[in-house]
């Protein structure tokens, strides 16, 4: 997510905003000889790295967190809270009290960086290996700045999260990887971020969650509506029906973006879910369709739809639509058995006529397809990481030239 603040009719664009110790408790998942009780349906963790210039947003979405506990059903639902705007970071449940909803603290720290690895997994155990929080589900939303796939440090900067702790920190995608390792399987994680619904992305993330929820797009600035997602956290097909109902109250208020501000998010917005289940299978037939022949990079940029936009000077990379751009590669029957498989692994898409960037304001979405796709420029660096990630080996990409 990135967020910024209206200064004059004039600076509109440019600056609307977007959404780009103890020691720790080990249980083994489904062990029924532990002390805690698995009569809860879902574990949510809301893992928010707000020590950035997406703080003030922090707390607002806590409150409507809170607003949603209100009418969630407490005895399915354990919801807690890892809250760092930069001080007194702490992890919270959140939880009912006669009518109101009380933080209840679970964990203090210290100032820390909430992108490092070892503190972020100290967190999850605190939650994910702790038997008090033991239910038959479990389910992540990462709330945060975002920025795609290559790792922080190279040329671009294509990572998850932000803290500005003593520096400017970010957490590649291969740590959040190693991570996940140590918890139990998710039905669902969610980016509260933005360009995070990353073919590359999800396809890493794959093995640990039944369904990845995120945006193509830059996030709205006031973020998911928690208010109304909470309650829903629970449910059988949660991933589904939450993204139904974030992508309903922008749709309520959406008129091109007519009078747009973070107060009255008149600019649209896109969400997609994944399931991951299909991703194998689709990375398997892209790989067996795929011509073996080189492509001219240049021009393919040109004719498929481009999620991301150059522009100011910015360090610009490019999110293109996967669908399109093999579309743009395969030929006609070639397409059609890919599409299957591309259709199988979405389980929900839906965007508005146009979306909002920081860059260059209202666009059309006119060719978008939900999932993006890397296509390789002249960065030497880019290429060198993008040739590391699973999506590229698995769907055999080098065939063409890559």
């Amino acid at each position: 997510m990135i967020k910024n603040w209206l200064i004059l009719p004039f600076l509109l664009l440019m600056f609307l905003v977007t959404s780009c110790q103890e020691e720790p408790i080990s249980v083994q998942y489904g062990d029924t000889n532990n002390t805690g009780s698995n009569s809860y349906k879902r574990t949510v963790l809301v893992y928010i790295a707000g020590d950035n210039s997406l703080s003030s947003f922090a707390f607002k979405d806590l409150a409507e967190m809170k607003q949603g506990m209100q009418e969630a059903d407490a005895t399915a639902l354990h919801l807690l809270v890892y809250l760092d705007t930069g001080d007194s970071p702490r992890l919270v449940e959140l939880k009912k009290s006669g009518d109101t909803v009380v933080e209840e603290v679970v964990r203090e720290y210290e100032d820390r960086n909430s992108c490092g690895l070892e503190e972020t997994r100290e967190v999850f155990d605190a939650v994910f290996s702790n038997p008090n929080f033991e239910a038959e589900s479990y389910g992540l939303i990462y709330w945060s700045h975002a920025d795609g796939w290559i790792p922080y440090g190279e040329a671009s900067t294509r990572w998850v999260g932000q803290d500005k702790t003593d520096g400017d920190h970010r957490m590649n995608i291969s740590e959040l990887v190693s991570l996940l390792k140590t918890t139990p399987h998710f039905s669902f994680i969610m980016f509260d971020a933005c360009f995070m619904s990353s073919v590359e992305v999800a396809y890493e993330l794959r093995n640990f969650t039944d369904y990845y929820i995120g945006s193509p797009t830059e996030n709205p600035g006031p973020g998911a509506p928690y208010d109304k997602l909470v309650p829903l956290m629970a449910e059988d097909n949660a991933a589904v029906r939450m993204a139904q109902v974030y992508f309903a109250s922008y749709e309520a208020i959406y008129n091109g973006g007519i009078g747009i501000s973070n107060n009255n998010w008149t600019g649209g917005t896109s969400i997609c879910v994944m399931r991951t289940s299909a991703l194998q299978e689709l990375a398997s037939i892209t790989a067996q369709l795929l011509p073996q022949e080189d492509v001219d990079n240049a021009e393919l940029m040109e004719k498929v739809f481009d999620y991301d936009h150059d522009g100011w000077g910015r360090d610009y990379v490019g999110y293109f639509d996967l669908k399109q751009m093999m579309q743009e590669i395969l030929d006609e029957d070639s397409f059609a058995t890919w599409e299957q498989a591309f259709d199988d692994a979405i389980a929900y898409w839906n965007t508005t006529a146009k979306n909002y960037s920081q860059v260059v304001g209202m666009f059309s979405m006119e060719g978008a397809n939900g999932i993006t796709q890397y296509i390789p420029g002249n960065n030497a660096s880019r290429a060198t990481a993008y040739r590391s990630m699973s999506w590229y080996q698995d769907a055999g990409l080098s065939a063409l030239g890559w």
